[in-house]
């Protein structure tokens, strides 16, 4: 990287404002950057000219005042663009976005990702790079990817506690196998937590500071958001709620234990109980479609896991006080019949003062939000002077 001049330092002080704000006017970015309106002026000319800084409409008039909208400056989301992998227990899902976040493409592999940890690297690896190739963006403009993964992730290495969740990773690092391999920064996180940073983002939860994230799917996660952060305890183990033991005499878990919430609530558990009736080949999707149009025992299926998830969140609830449950992961597609459920065995367990405080909704993100808060961590990650060296 070349040597940092006064003059390359000035701009990337104007760059970073752009990054860190987004769309501003010329009067904020003198403020906010501290510098004179000449020497500002002077460098955005130079930065439209050679691209990086763009102009775009600012929002529509006040009601009542005349005249065209402000005109604002923005990086040119066509610098370059980041990744997102959601490893999934049985899919693989990428998606690239440009600088402020939107989804540019999108793809999805089915496969057995607990038990084939090379194959699922290799599906992420090869979905990125056709993405970009599709999406006419240049492989070297990967500025950043962000992982998503159904284990433990230890904040201080990157690295997975899979032992006896994710069988097929034990020996694996995934963040130096992607880094490797795609030659560009990758993060990797819990997809719970990954999941509920991406709802208080962009979802239901926007706005929000106190939040218990649900995600239900074949594993079951957690994310908590408390005071505004994202909670992920001393070294980054938060969010494994699936495998809090509910029933000591229950059927062995993956983990090592017996009976826990998985067990009893997961997607693959509910599937498995209803293949005898509905056939070797019903689908979450089917089974969800059948119990929103009455079938009784798909109805009682999902019912039965909602209301294990929501006793389990209740007690979560108990000790965080938050001001929103969101139910989320691969079984939402089941609306508001597991909405419902979670929300009547939580009642089951919280305190009234508690209860009083929460409300339970479903994700507007659904089953997409593990995709979008990877990248939204590689976002968050990046830092501006990659996006110039690039540009």
């Amino acid at each position: 990287m070349a040597p940092r001049t006064p003059r390359r330092r000035t701009a990337l002080r104007v760059l970073d404002y752009l990054w860190r704000e987004g769309p501003a006017n010329r009067v904020d970015v003198i403020r906010g950057t501290d510098l004179s309106r000449a020497t500002v002026s002077k460098l955005v000319g130079e930065l439209q000219a050679s691209g990086v800084v763009a102009e775009c409409p600012g929002p529509a008039s006040v009601a009542g005042r005349s005249g065209r909208p402000p005109t604002l400056l923005a990086l040119n989301p066509e610098l370059g663009a980041f990744g997102g992998v959601d490893f999934g227990h049985g899919s693989v899902r990428v998606a690239i976005a440009d600088l402020a976040g939107t989804l540019v493409a999108e793809m999805r592999e089915e496969l057995d990702v607990d038990n084939e940890a090379e194959r699922a690297i290799a599906a992420a690896v090869a979905g990125l790079r056709q993405l970009s190739r599709e999406a006419k963006l240049p492989h070297r403009r990967l500025l950043g990817v962000g992982a998503a993964v159904s284990a433990p992730v230890r904040r201080d290495t990157g690295s997975l506690a899979a032992a006896g969740i994710l069988p097929g990773w034990n020996e694996v690092s995934l963040k130096h196998e992607l880094t490797r391999r795609l030659q560009v920064r990758v993060h990797v996180g819990n997809d719970a937590n990954l999941g509920a940073l991406a709802e208080v983002r962009t979802g239901a939860a926007r706005g929000a500071g106190n939040v218990v994230y649900l995600m239900l799917s074949s594993g079951i996660g957690g994310g908590l958001v408390l005071d505004g952060q994202l909670f992920t305890g001393h070294s980054g183990m938060t969010g494994e709620l699936g495998h809090m033991p509910v029933d000591p005499d229950g059927a062995p878990c993956r983990c090592g234990n017996r009976g826990c919430l998985e067990t009893i609530a997961g997607a693959q558990r509910l599937l498995d109980d209803l293949r005898p009736a509905l056939g070797a080949d019903v689908t979450l999707e089917m089974a969800a479609a059948r119990a929103r149009d009455g079938d009784p025992l798909c109805r009682r299926r999902f019912e039965a896991a909602g209301m294990a998830a929501g006793r389990v969140a209740g007690a979560i609830c108990n000790l965080v006080n938050p001001e929103l449950v969101i139910v989320g992961g691969d079984m939402i597609v089941a609306g508001e019949l597991l909405v419902n459920a979670v929300r009547d065995g939580l009642a089951q367990t919280t305190i009234p003062a508690v209860r009083r405080d929460v409300t339970v909704v479903a994700a507007t993100l659904g089953d997409r939000a593990e995709l979008l808060g990877a990248i939204g961590l590689a976002i968050a990650e990046a830092d501006i002077a990659t996006v110039a060296r690039v540009a």
